[in-house]
């Protein structure tokens, strides 16, 4: 749990004796918690294993010291913003699984050295994600300028939410991975492209979407969200 002290508590996040502390857009507030059930589902288990296979790589005598200090270096320069809204930085170890973890996601191979960029890839302003229910695809506009668009080896990876009422105006997740476009150095993939929806799609019912840019240096963005829409037919 993490506690803001000022004139007393001025905030709070995380959970405690029962209680969890959070925030919304209407403001913080308290409720009782419960413990979520472990459905123990195929992809809960795929992606546990996953952060075994990463944890481990990272302790292998094939990673070197100066890899690992190459980690350490990038994620102490790039600021993040905890629960409470306060800037921190990741350790280099916790970098290293971000990235890899969306790597291997994407289908990519575990990268080892740290990225000499300290920066995170730029977010696409003209993305845009529309679901079609007679194909049970989505369709992701994108700039085809982009630089993991002109390079083999980078990915941009996309995530749907469950399909919510067409009435409702805010999802705070949990999204599925649904698909990749792969950069291609020299011929980039044409915008729009199609990838296969991660859940059934019902003409009128409302979903969210996110994507991330997956460098072949091994940065990875933050997640883009796009806006959300209806489900055609």
């Amino acid at each position: 749990m993490l506690v803001k002290f000022g004139g007393g508590v001025i905030g709070a996040s995380g959970s405690m004796a029962g209680n969890v502390f959070s925030h919304n857009r209407f403001g913080r507030y308290i409720r009782a918690r419960t413990k979520p059930v472990n459905p123990r589902s195929s992809r809960q288990s795929a992606a546990r294993s996953v952060m075994q296979r990463l944890a481990e790589y990272w302790r292998l005598s094939t990673m070197s010291d100066a890899e690992r200090a190459a980690w350490e270096t990038y994620a102490a320069a790039i600021n993040w913003q905890n629960a409470l809204s306060e800037t921190i930085h990741l350790t280099g170890f916790q970098m290293f699984i971000r990235t890899n973890a969306r790597r291997l996601a994407c289908g990519a191979t575990i990268i080892e050295a740290g990225p000499t960029t300290l920066s995170l890839p730029g977010a696409d302003p003209t993305l845009a994600i529309a679901g079609s229910e007679a194909s049970g695809e989505l369709s992701v506009t994108f700039d085809n300028t982009q630089d993991w668009a002109n390079e083999t080896g980078s990915y941009l990876a996309i995530y749907q939410g469950r399909p919510q009422s067409p009435t409702r105006n805010f999802f705070g997740g949990p999204y599925r991975y649904a698909g990749v476009i792969a950069g291609v150095t020299g011929t980039p993939p044409t915008s729009p492209q199609v990838v296969t929806a991660p859940y059934t799609l019902i003409k009128g019912q409302k979903i969210w979407t996110k994507a991330s840019i997956v460098l072949l240096d091994g940065r990875c963005s933050d997640f883009s969200h796009a806006a959300p829409v209806s489900v055609g037919a």
